[in-house]
């Protein structure tokens, strides 16, 4: 293959697009892709080394891609390597402009695609830059400010509507970053892991934030594709660390979910390098868990489960990477993961979960084939192999795919449709087919039969599509399948059923899938002429004597379906009368599948076909709208199969009967015309779409028949007629295949020498395509031109003599030359050369050149014949100006005109919507009939084909980048004038001509936009109210286009946002006109949506320029374009300089313009609110803003305004962050701090070496010396897990910028600022704005406020606290909650800008605040207390803590002491551990106090300071986690509290009587009782259970087992809301803690407490113990099973109570034990049956003679406890497989039934457990009466049948 490629080319391609060679110009191509090659490299090169980022750099790495799509990688192995580095070095710029990355990396991404071809010795790839450009763009530190516009940030102006598309968007950037790191991933260096280990390691603190970053860092960047001999430089340096943290994780944390996905991919990169035995228990019980499938009755879920669930496609990847290998584990777990999730998969069973069950049966196959292709069919590379010992061995398959067959099964029916299970049963049957079609096929066969169950046919036919492929190609697996064939083909045709739509196309799409995979020859004469056939063959054989029949039926069933959808059947008369949207889809499918049929036919079976299907078209007259168009579309499949057959039925027919009918001169000039004329000429139009050359043995007919109907009056008549024109010139101008067998050469051999029934779902050779190309030969261009001139060139001559008013036409007549030129246009559009012109100069000034590349599409222009699309062109636009001038009400002329225009500039033979939908259905077909097993192309035939000619649609459709040309320039100027006229249609069809052209010519938007701005010049009076919205709209674009008022480009900005703000003082402009007032709401909108900042600064890296210069002179083909010479090096650097500070003067110009046009006095305010959202929009980080600029927002912070004063609130934080001084940071080593070496071992949490940051009250900074001399540490996380190698600290303060300065030394805008804010009138003014209700009952404490505040303490120190201070002290006072709301935000402010203040200076703050504070938190209301919450938590986030001694100190005094009612105490406890939660692991020693203080209180009588005790406690002991490498924490532990705890509890515990809430709620004066003092404190513990269960790393299982006797003895049994809180309380507890995750030792431990409680005298504790036995089982099922102990301990429990003397009790274990069963944590085995049947023998008691009167004796004795027992236990195991029948269960049915006639309580269960397995066995009770003798079902029907009443 390679060899000769490199003659033509010069060098070995990396990889091509192999479906060029295919083409009919082949041979052309390596010398186009050279050309285009060397310009790209020269180019590109030569704009790099200019400097020259726009438009040079751009421009070619847009053709780069191009290139790429239209040859694949044809690019040598350095130009490749090449390539990348260059765009690496670009995307990497630091200043570059987002939507410049985005496109770069795009490109990037799509060179790094096929690992394959560049292996780690070609290339390597820095990851720093990658972290430095995630981290700028996914974290920014100035985006909230609004000083960086991504394409995604949040705006001030967003309507809900926008919310989703800024989902969208925001995956956008997201999305191609970490597509871009993936792509890249692979070439790290070997020494990239500890780098990146040592970068993020120190980040690992769990209870911070940056624990997410870093795990999702790790999971993002580690490179897990190192070969083996590095494994010790790559993952072995992290694997045990993180899978430790994994695993002693419980609560599912957020970050978890990144970790598996790590891990995911790990396992997928190393399959038989790592060691998973030992984690396969817990993988699997956690992967079951994350599924979150509902348990037991009353199941409480806790949120986070939900929300942080696995992601399905990760846990798929890790599961079938696990499977295989020696011990054959993860096989024997997913077996058990099935069979206990199987019953979900029922129809019957629905629920939010259902979506992840049906992902993970759809993923998982399809991902073991991906495994078995990689492992067995792909091409070695140089990734590493997976190693013999665990490749999947056959025996491994064969028990994957038996594991997964009864779910899928099951799922075929579901809810959500059958799609998933069909996929996954193409991927199953491409495995095992023997295994997976037969059980689909019983299930289709009586599918098929039956009538009442529409729902059944569609999901099996769905489903057989799916494995088409597997079952017609036979294979040694399963070699019968061929023979169902035929069979399962006749019995579909009932299904072509007018009356019921999806069934009808479900059917057709069957029927087409397996036609398209099999020859429809009869080759039943073999069976005599040859011996050497197998069983199957020679069954093959004879049963393709049916395939006649089977093409007659289905033709038959067709007529039915087209009678029955005539016009006059299925509509009334008043209806529209074109296709609906099922017809047309009927049509489809009928059309496709007959043509399929057709295509495969032998020569015999057509001719019959055809003749049948001639007789019925032309025996019949149909409506030319809904059957005509179907009939003839069969007529059109049988000729295009063979045209010169058909032709010569059709065409004579055709023919006569129009020219028979059109001998009279007056049929031409009636309204209505007969039907007979127009069926024929529909039917002739559709027949003639065949291949061009059979066209010509009948073209004088054609044309006469053209001539005669082209003018016929009827406007439907000469519609047909031109569709006959354009579909003849179609014909014969295009390029296609001619025929999409799937057999190159069709079927014509006679049967002795090729036998068709071998080729059954043979796929297509790739490298034997042969396909028949249609290609204009001489004759036919001629006959076309000819065409052209008899027919196109009077109607051209006619129009212009119109346009220039030298004829008389009426708007009929005009109408129908036009559209006799948009045929001819149409039909022979790809004829025509391109439109011809001067190109436009200057419109943007580059350095390199920009012209376009023109691709050959296999047309040789004739230039001697005359340019019809130029002549076109010229008539067009006068009769377009005649018009306009004279008749502009003529719309429907306008719209043909817009049509026209619109083709003469961009049609070339094919639409790109058309090409679209065609790529879009190919993408279809192609998967629903892959085979992803053997990879390698292996597509049928008719793909293969599809797919070449798509790749000549794609060039002829590769448009963008074409010049600008004089004639385009016309052309859009022409469109402009449509769009701003009269009519709103023709506007906005003009539109959309026009949007689609701006986006193919190149920079022609600069062009245009003067154009359109002139319609909103205020000063231009004659504008209409129409142009002035025609205007905006063009201003606006569509959604897709481009969008005028928005380019990416600082000239086109500054000319249109100052024209939209300025034409609010336009005539044309009323703010009446709700539609004008929308425009310009949207058109904001648009702006704000979509801009992003853009880039100021363009410069290029001397690093690039090297790459570049490389790249001119390495690898062929060698650009011809020279190196830049250092002159020219040195003018692009100076060029770039001059560009970017032009930039900077646009910038300010434009600031200037808006500030400008608002200071118009007139100016409406909605104007002055779009000005004002522009400028906001301008503020960025590297320029600040101009000082009139920031004159303006300070004074708009007062304005009337409210949008104003929040768009200047945001601006002025901005400004702020803007004028900031910077700090200066040195770089500080933490162990020389504490004097202690580093130990080389992994150690986090609290440790000697940062003990120094803990808060401790004996060393707290308390003067100016200690202040100075303690080092801050500001972020949470440093020195928890470990310290970073360099750590910046701020540098003294004499090194840094003065503090406090005086109004001299301040720059401009300092100065401003300090003006407005220390003029007394504005802060009032300003704090009176402030504190008004914004929306009353929803405002909320504002960040940004916050951020303004701390902006202007952080920049100017304590300036401004003289004048603010009495406005603090009069709103802390007030208890309105929009004051306090803004007392709260300038505190909050205050303390964070505060950081850099000397320490007198924060000291005299804190006097002022603590009183403030005190005042505050005594004040404090239900509305407010989340604002103060809100205030300290910000106040303290990222502060070291000793810098805020005094607030935590003043927080500490007293938070509970009763003053100001119970609601003040919990508020202030609220705002306490708002403050602490903050400061996390830092404060162990305030907690340790609290903690102290909160003991004594925790009897607490109201319910409130209960809650949000319980809440306080679960952060007091949040730091107390088991997690690996940490050392035992100094903050309080769970393990001394709850000693603590439960001896105070031992009243409760020690007595046996139930524990009743009887407390009365109010603070008697006596000291109460021990006991009533227990419960109270029982009540907070339950809070602090619950509360922590959400919240928590891990849970405390060992404390919390020692409060389990006691929760069991108070949870009430039934549901009843009517339960006080306790009992409540008791019972949420005991559902959150039994879906705890479980350590295999801690198993052994909740047992034995679950015992001892078994034993317990209270029958709702017994009871209890069942069902939370279910959920923890259910829960941490594999952690069970793997411990056999365990599992007989379970077992062992639930049998002793079936037999409890309580009812309830043993009805509850007879549930929990048919659950077991049914999840098969337990089994049916023999000794369990044999305990059963021996109780059930347990003879009972004689009745004795009760007299009336006495006492019953209730308690019922042992003995019918027992035997009621061994009842239940067989009832418990049938009512264990409720949807099939397992050998065991006819016996134990029989069994069972012997006891219907026993004492209640049995009889009773009996007659439950029947009733119950008739109704879950009733749907498929034809299948499983199979399994019962004749005598059990005598029995069982005896049984399930209720006697009759009657009898």
């Amino acid at each position: 293959m390679g060899e000769p490629e490199c003659d033509t080319l010069g060098f070995r391609p990396q990889k091509d697009i192999v479906y060029n060679k295919f083409l009919p110009y082949a041979e052309r191509l390596d010398g186009e892709s050279n050309d285009i090659l060397n310009k790209i490299k020269g180019n590109l090169s030569r704009a790099v080394m200019l400097k020259e980022m726009w438009p040079g750099v751009l421009f070619w790495t847009r053709k780069l891609s191009t290139y790429m799509r239209l040859y694949g990688r044809k690019f040598s192995k350095e130009d490749h390597v090449l390539f990348i580095k260059l765009l690496y070095e670009l995307v990497t710029i630091p200043k570059l402009e987002i939507s410049m990355m985005q496109g770069l990396s795009r490109l990037l991404i799509n060179l790094l695609k096929k690992k394959e071809l560049l292996s780690r010795e070609d290339l390597e790839l820095k990851w720093r830059p990658l972290y430095e450009l995630h981290d700028r763009i996914l974290f920014s530190k100035t985006e909230h400010l609004g000083l960086n516009w991504f394409p995604n940030s949040p705006r001030p102006r967003s309507s809900s509507k926008n919310i989703m598309l800024k989902l969208i968007q925001r995956c956008s950037v997201e999305g191609v970053l970490k597509a871009l790191v993936k792509s890249c991933r692979p070439y790290f260096s070997e020494s990239a892991t500890q780098e990146m280990l040592d970068e993020w390691r120190p980040l690992l603190c769990p209870f911070d934030v940056t624990m997410q970053r870093a795990i999702s860092y790790f999971e993002l960047f580690l490179p897990t594709t190192l070969p083996p001999d590095l494994h010790h430089k790559g993952y072995k340096l992290w694997f045990d660390e993180l899978m430790s943290l994994w695993v002693s994780v419980q609560n599912l944390p957020s970050w978890e979910v990144h970790l598996v996905n790590l891990f995911a991919r790990l396992a997928n990169d190393n399959i038989g390098y790592i060691d998973w035995d030992p984690y396969i228990p817990k993988i699997f019980t956690r992967i079951l868990r994350s599924l979150n499938l509902p348990v037991g009755t009353s199941q409480m879920m806790v949120p986070r489960y939900i929300t942080n669930a696995y992601d399905i496609s990760h846990v798929v990847l890790w599961v079938s990477s696990l499977l295989g290998g020696p011990s054959k584990r993860a096989q024997a777990q997913l077996s058990g993961l099935f069979n206990s999730i199987t019953s979900f998969f029922h129809p019957s069973n629905h629920g939010r979960w259902l979506m992840k069950l049906m992902k993970l049966l759809q993923r998982l196959p399809a991902s073991v084939v991906r495994r078995l292709h990689r492992e067995r069919y792909r091409k070695p590379t140089w990734q590493t192999p997976v190693p013999d010992s665990h490749k999947l061995t056959e025996e491994d398959i064969t028990v994957f795919v038996e594991s997964m067959m009864q779910p899928v099964l099951l799922a075929m029916f579901s809810k959500t449709g059958s799609l998933d299970a069909a996929q996954a049963l193409q991927n199953l049957a491409l495995m095992r087919p023997e295994l997976v079609i037969p059980p689909v096929l019983e299930k289709t066969y009586p599918a098929l039969e039956t009538l009442t169950e529409p729902h059944q046919l569609t999901a099996t036919l769905s489903c057989m599509i799916g494995v088409a492929r597997s079952l017609v190609s036979g294979g040694r697996r399963f070699p019968e399948g061929p023979t169902h064939m035929l069979p399962l083909l006749m019995r579909a045709l009932p299904g072509v059923d007018p009356n019921d739509f999806s069934k009808c196309m479900i059917t057709f799409q069957f029927i087409a899938t397996f036609v398209t995979l099999v020859p429809l020859v009869d080759c039943s004469s073999v069976l005599h002429e040859r011996t050497d056939l197998s069983e199957v063959e020679r069954e093959m054989c004879s049963a393709s004597a049916e395939f006649e029949d089977f093409v007659l039926q289905f033709m038959d069933r067709c007529f039915a379906l087209i009678d029955s959808s005539t016009l006059e059947q299925t509509r009334e008369e008043t209806e529209t009368e074109k296709m609906t949207h099922l017809e047309s889809l009927v049509e489809l499918g009928l059309s496709s599948t007959f043509s399929t049929i057709l295509t495969q036919c032998s020569l015999d079976i057509f001719k019959v076909a055809l003749e049948k299907v001639f007789n019925f078209a032309t025996t019949n007259i149909f409506e030319t709208r809904v059957s005509g168009r179907m009939v003839a579309d069969m007529c059109r499949a049988a000729a295009k199969c063979h045209p010169a057959e058909s032709l010569k039925v059709f065409v004579p027919h055709c023919c006569n009967a129009i020219n028979h009918i059109a001998v009279n001169e007056e049929v031409l000039n009636e309204e209505e015309l007969d039907k007979e004329l127009l069926w024929n000429l529909q039917l002739l139009s559709e027949v003639t779409r065949v291949d061009g050359d059979k066209i010509l043995p009948y073209r004088s007919d054609l044309v006469q028949i053209l001539q005669l109907t082209l003018h016929l009056k009827c406007k439907q008549g000469y519609t047909l007629a031109c569709n006959l024109l354009h579909h003849i010139l179609r014909s014969l101008a295009l390029i296609y295949p001619t025929e999409y067998c799937s057999v190159p050469g069709g079927f014509h051999q006679p049967i002795s020498d090729y036998l068709p029934i071998k080729d059954w779902g043979r796929p297509g050779d790739l490298w034997n395509l042969d396909i028949r190309w249609h290609v204009a030969s001489v004759e036919e261009t001629s006959f076309a031109f000819y065409l052209l001139e008899v027919i196109l060139q009077p109607e051209l001559q006619r129009l212009q003599r119109f346009a220039q008013g030298e004829q008389d036409l009426t708007r009929d007549d005009v109408l129908q030359s036009l559209t006799i030129i948009q045929h001819c246009l149409l039909g022979a559009g790809g004829l025509l050369p391109p439109l011809k012109g001067e190109a436009i100069p200057e419109l943007v000034h580059s350095m390199v050149n920009l012209d376009e590349t023109t691709l050959y599409t296999g047309m040789e222009y004739d230039e001697s014949r005359e340019n019809y699309r130029d002549a076109i062109c010229s008539v067009m636009r006068q009769l377009l100006h005649y018009i306009l001038e004279h008749s502009e009400d003529d719309t429907k002329s306008l719209f043909s005109i817009i049509k026209i225009i619109s083709d003469l500039l961009h049609f070339k033979g094919s639409h790109k919507h058309e090409f679209d939908s065609r790529w879009k259905s190919f993408n279809l077909v192609k998967k629903s009939m892959e085979n992803r097993l053997h990879g390698r192309k292996q597509h049928i035939r008719a793909l293969l084909i599809d797919r070449v000619m798509l790749q000549h649609e794609l060039r002829k459709l590769t448009m963008e980048g074409c010049q600008y040309r004089s004639i385009h320039q016309e052309l859009m100027r022409d469109l402009l004038r449509l769009s701003t006229s009269t009519y709103s249609q023709v506007r906005s069809r003009a539109q959309n001509v026009l949007f689609s052209a701006l986006g193919t010519y190149n920079f022609c938007c600069r062009d245009l936009i003067p154009h359109v701005l002139k319609f909103l010049n205020p000063d231009n009076g004659s504008v209409t109210q129409q142009q002035f919205k025609g205007a905006l709209y063009c201003l606006l674009g569509n959604h897709s286009g481009v969008c005028l008022a928005n380019l990416h480009d600082w000239e086109c900005i500054a000319l249109t946002w100052p024209a939209i703000v300025r034409s609010g003082l336009s005539s044309a402009m009323s703010l009446e006109k709700p539609s004008i007032v929308r425009l310009f709401d949207d058109l904001a909108d648009k702006i704000h949506r979509q801009y992003e900042t853009i880039g100021i600064d363009f410069s290029i890296s001397s690093e690039c320029g090297a790459v570049a210069e490389k790249l001119m002179i390495t690898g062929k083909p060698f650009p011809k374009e020279p190196v830049p010479s250092d002159e020219e090096v040195a003018g692009g650097q100076n060029r770039q300089e001059v560009k970017n500070s032009e930039s900077v003067e646009r910038y300010k110009r434009l600031i200037g313009d808006l500030l400008g046009s608002i200071d118009n006095t007139n100016m409406p305010w909605k104007f002055e609110q779009i000005a004002i959202g522009f400028l906001s929009l301008l503020l960025r980080d590297d320029q600040q803003l101009p000082p009139a600029a920031v004159t303006f927002f300070i004074k708009s912070l007062n304005h009337d305004s409210l949008y104003v004063r929040k768009v200047a609130i945001s601006a002025v934080a901005g400004i702020m962050k803007q004028i900031k001084r910077h700090h200066k940071k040195v770089h500080i080593t933490p162990t020389e701090l504490c004097d202690l070496k580093e130990s080389g071992d992994l150690m986090a949490g609290d440790r000697l070496d940062n003990r120094w940051l803990q808060y401790s009250s004996s060393s707290l900074p308390r003067s100016q010396q200690d202040w100075d001399g303690c080092v801050f540490v500001e972020k949470t996380h440093w020195g928890y897990y470990c310290w970073p190698r360099k750590m910046l600290m701020y540098a003294p303060p004499e090194e840094q910028p003065k503090q406090s300065l005086n109004r001299e030394e301040m720059t401009e805008r300092e100065q401003i600022i300090f003006d407005h804010f220390t003029d007394p009138v504005f802060i009032n003014q300003f704090v009176e704005f402030l504190s008004l209700e914004d929306r009353k009952g929803k405002d909320k404490f504002s960040p940004r406020r916050f951020c303004l505040f701390k902006g202007l303490f952080r920049n100017f120190n304590d300036a401004f606290l003289p004048l603010l201070r009495p406005h603090m002290e009069r709103l802390v006072a007030d208890s309105h909650e929009s004051k306090q709301r803004c007392v709260a935000e300038i505190i909050s402010g205050l303390i964070r800008g505060s950081k850099h203040w000397s320490f007198s200076k924060v000291e005299s703050l804190w006097q002022l605040l603590c009183p403030l504070l005190r005042t505050a938190l005594s004040n404090i209301t239900i509305e407010t207390y989340a604002d103060w919450g809100t205030c300290i938590a910000t106040a303290c986030e990222s502060r070291d803590p000793r810098k805020l001694h005094w607030l935590f100190e003043m927080l500490m005094e007293s938070p509970v002491n009763g003053e100001g009612g119970s609601f003040v105490d919990a508020c202030r406890l609220y705002v306490l551990q708002g403050g602490l939660a903050q400061q996390e692991w830092r404060v162990s020693e305030l907690l340790h106090r609290l903690l102290q203080y909160l003991e004594p209180k925790l009897t607490q009588v109201y319910k409130n300071v209960r809650e949000r005790i319980g809440s306080v406690l679960t952060y007091i002991f949040m730091i107390d986690v088991s997690l690996p490498y940490t050392q035992p924490t100094s903050s309080p532990r769970i393990a001394d509290f709850t000693e603590r705890i439960l001896l105070q509890l031992k009243p409760l515990t020690e007595g046996d009587e139930e524990i009743q809430n009887h407390v009365v709620e109010e603070n008697e004066v006596g000291e109460q009782d021990e006991r009533t003092q227990a419960i109270k404190l029982l009540k907070t513990v339950l809070k602090w259970l619950i509360a922590s269960a959400g919240r928590s790393f891990s849970t405390a299982v060992a404390e919390q087992l020692r409060l389990l006797p006691l929760l069991f003895k108070i949870a009430p049994v039934e549901n009843d809301d009517s339960y006080d809180e306790l009992k409540r309380d008791a019972k949420t507890c005991l559902s959150l803690m039994s879906q705890g995750l479980l350590y295999t030792e801690q198993i052994p431990m909740v047992l034995s407490v679950l015992q001892e409680i078994a034993g317990s005298s209270s029958w709702h504790a017994r009871y209890t113990v069942l069902t939370y036995l279910q959920i923890m089982v259910f829960y941490n099922l594999f952690t069970f099973m793997s411990d056999q102990r365990a599992v007989g301990d379970v077992r062992a429990l639930v049998i002793k109570l079936l037999e409890d003397e309580q009812l309830e009790v043993r009805e509850m274990a007879a549930t929990t034990l048919s659950g077991f069963l049914q999840c098969n944590f337990l089994s049916m085995d023999p000794p369990m049956q044999a305990h059963f049947e021996a109780l059930c023998k347990t003879c009972l008691p004689k009745k004795r003679k009760r007299e009336l009167g006495s006492i019953v004796d209730t308690i019922p004795s042992a003995d019918l406890v027992r035997r009621h027992a061994g009842v239940l236990g067989l009832s418990a195991c049938i009512l264990s497989s409720p949807y099939d029948v397992p050998t065991w269960m006819p016996q134990l049915l029989m069994d069972l039934s012997a006891h219907l006639n026993d004492t209640q309580p049995i009889e009773m269960t009996v007659k439950k457990t029947l009733s119950n397995f008739r109704r879950t066995h009733h749907d498929n009770w034809q299948q499983h009466k199979q399994q019962f003798t004749d005598d059990q079902l005598l029995v069982l029907t005896d049984l399930l049948v209720s006697p009759c009443y009657y009898a």
